[in-house]
């Protein structure tokens, strides 16, 4: 992971569960704020989250897979875990 003027890189896990977050939120029909507020962080922290901008804590992502309705593989791999 490097930089670029001053900028830290995007982590690719980091990325990939923002994606994941991004689109189970969708086709739940909630709103970022929602999300946001079950994770104690703005919006804006959530938007750049879903973005690969901003890393979630294990705690926070057992937040949004509770509020999410979620196994908690679903932010972590594409495939079930079991």
């Amino acid at each position: 992971m490097g930089s670029v003027h001053g900028f830290p890189g995007i982590d690719p896990t980091d990325a990939a569960i923002g994606a994941r977050l991004k689109r189970w939120r969708e086709a739940r029909g909630m709103d970022v704020d929602t999300v946001a507020a079950a994770l104690k962080i703005t919006p804006e922290e959530e938007r750049r989250a879903e973005a690969g901008r901003a890393h979630l804590t294990s705690l926070q992502l057992a937040a949004a897979t509770h509020r999410l309705r979620l196994p908690m593989w679903a932010l972590v791999s594409d495939s079930r875990a079991y």
